[in-house]
């Protein structure tokens, strides 16, 4: 299955960078920014200026082009389903073709390639956070982002702990997939000849067992977590507190210029 091996989504890549040593605050909300100003991107020399943005990160985190390229296989039907839509309900006066009563303009397939490369660096942008945030650190830092709200009764470290480890599972339910469907090809099974609907058939004995495997790993977690007195968030003490300082300041204002000279490119191509 090679949409499933490589996947490297919801990753850590240990490494010694400085992205890496980042307080995790500071890049969830370098992130956060980066996501509200790429869906505001519609110029595509602003969207190119993006795309060498996080090559340029991956580069000095010392991540693989190609783990992070990798990244976005999962969801890459997605976004073609996604674009196509726009390529044919996207109205337009330049008509390339049609196929029965859907056509395709010329306006339609701008907006489909816009909007999948919005969704695309969207993708890489995030992979960028789990590659170099530690789970542990990554779930502090979204607990503290979620801190203020904690005053309203919104259960902050509940909400932290369950996004990071839906997060660190997401590698490991893939390769329970993969290890499936190998097994079940072993055994005679066949996913891909026939049609759309046939090959989608052929995939239930794989589900099953998958779900039966993930109800038993969080059993498990849950045991384990009993276990080591797990109580949540409440005098909860770090190892390793959560320290904002220099490079934290660096790291957003860089970003600040940066993000200037996009919404001016933006603006102005």
């Amino acid at each position: 299955m090679p949409l499933i091996r490589g996947t490297a989504l919801g990753q850590y890549i240990p490494a010694d960078s400085f992205i890496h040593r980042l307080d995790p605050r500071s890049k969830l909300l370098i992130t956060v920014l980066s996501m509200i100003l790429i869906f505001l991107t519609k110029s595509f020399p602003a969207m190119a200026l993006w795309a060498s943005l996080i090559f340029i990160l991956a580069k000095i985190s010392k991540i693989p082009a190609a783990s992070l390229l990798r990244s976005a296989r999962p969801i890459l039907i997605l976004i073609i389903f996604t674009s196509v839509l726009h390529i044919f309900f996207t109205g337009g006066s330049t008509v390339i073709f049609s196929i029965g009563p859907l056509k395709a303009s010329a306006e339609g397939t701008i907006t489909a390639f816009r909007t999948g490369l919005r969704l695309y660096l969207l993708v890489l942008f995030t992979a960028l956070l789990t590659f170099t945030t530690n789970p542990s650190e990554l779930s502090d830092g979204l607990e503290a982002a979620f801190g203020p709200l904690s005053r309203f009764g919104f259960p902050a470290h509940e909400v932290a702990m369950m996004m990071t480890i839906a997060l660190r599972f997401i590698p490991t339910l893939f390769e329970e997939t993969e290890r499936i469907i190998n097994a079940q090809v072993s055994r005679g099974a066949d996913f891909e000849s026939g049609g759309l609907l046939k090959r989608a058939r052929a995939y239930i004995p794989v589900l099953i067992p998958l779900f039966v495997l993930v109800f038993k790993r969080a059993d498990t977690l849950a045991s384990a977590m009993e276990a080591r007195c797990y109580r949540g968030g409440k005098g909860r003490v770090r190892m390793y507190p959560l320290i904002w300082g220099s490079p934290e300041n660096k790291a957003v204002l860089s970003f600040a210029l940066f993000s200037a000279a996009v919404l001016f490119l933006n603006r102005w191509t």
